[in-house]
């Protein structure tokens, strides 16, 4: 070999090995992010997401890629999201309620972890709370019992025997179930509750002014991804109207909400992250048991309650995790 032939060799012998040695690395882990909700609504509980993958050693565009599949309230479009991550081949899909169920019918063989607000061992999901089996696994809040005590709360802020408003979402599968909690709890209070359906922005508008002309004095607006994505709307409807709301999480008070009363969903979000994070070094959903959260989060919006002209009762104020002034 000539000598300017053997050093052209060598110049592209050290060029191409580097490419080569990056060519073998192993490709990142892909998590399906998978949610009925909208991202501009969802952002806090992503961060929460990613905070429980950094926990574990994960961070997002470094050593593991996060690919996301919002619904946007459309949960019908959800079984072909679904369909479309278990085509990829992810490491692991992580879902919400409702995308759960659906998430579970797509694939056998790919994990799953769930922030689920229903009861999972009823709804199919696991086939218990300390041994889920199966691909299945997540972090198991209370969703519609804890509507009851949103009714509570929403019969001590106004009381008599006016009816009171409910904002439920028709294409939930959970709704159903909701109703028949409220209802229950209705009668219970003595006080009769006007159902408002709402799946769209639009339907949300409407659903006010109908609750309005039907004359009730207070709204429950139940746990739901998509009006979780339309926090905004909602309480700013609600301000509109000068209706006293509860609703389910605190997210909704930090904005202006007059009350709320449900689980840290934050907190539940970075949990599934978490065990997203145990799943992708190796350990099983099956051997992963159902975390159960044992805490809740009551938070009064006082200065909406003083524009309403609203006086909260003292026993509701001291009973309050958070009162916002």
């Amino acid at each position: 070999m000539q000598r300017r032939e053997f050093i052209t060799f060598l110049g592209v012998a050290v060029v191409a090995c580097p490419l080569g040695a990056r060519a073998q690395q192993p490709k990142m882990p892909v998590v399906g992010f998978l949610n009925g909700g909208s991202p501009d609504g969802y952002a806090v509980y992503v961060t929460g997401f990613l905070h429980g993958l950094k926990e574990t050693g994960y961070v997002e565009g470094k050593n593991v890629t996060v690919d996301y599949r919002w619904a946007r309230g459309q949960y019908d479009r959800l079984q072909v999201l679904a369909a479309d991550l278990v085509r990829r081949k992810v490491a692991v899909i992580a879902t919400n309620t409702p995308t759960a169920p659906v998430a579970k019918a797509a694939t056998t063989e790919i994990p799953i972890v769930f922030v689920s607000t229903g009861d999972p061992v009823a709804g199919g999901l696991v086939t218990s709370f300390n041994r889920p089996g199966g691909n299945v696994t997540g972090v198991g809040l209370l969703g519609p019992e804890l509507e009851t005590k949103r009714l509570e709360l929403l019969n001590q802020l106004v009381p008599g025997t006016t009816p009171i408003g409910v904002l439920v979402n028709p294409a939930n599968p959970a709704a159903d179930f909701q109703l028949r909690k409220l209802q229950e709890a209705a009668g219970v209070i003595k006080r009769q509750i006007n159902i408002a359906r709402a799946s769209t922005a639009i339907e949300i508008e409407t659903a006010f002014e109908i609750v309005a002309q039907k004359g009730a004095d207070g709204l429950l607006v139940v746990q739901d991804p998509f009006y979780n994505s339309r926090r905004d709307q909602i309480v700013t409807l609600a301000a509109r109207h000068k209706r006293p709301v509860v609703y389910p999480l605190r997210e909704f008070a930090e904005i202006g909400g007059l009350v709320s009363y449900g689980h840290d969903l934050v907190d539940g979000y970075r949990q599934m992250g978490v065990y997203a994070g145990r799943i992708l070094k190796g350990e099983k959903p099956a051997d992963l048991p159902v975390v159960q959260p044992t805490k809740f989060e009551f938070v009064i919006n006082l200065k909406t309650a003083k524009t309403l002209g609203l006086t909260i009762p003292p026993s509701l104020l001291t009973t309050a995790d958070d009162v916002i002034e």
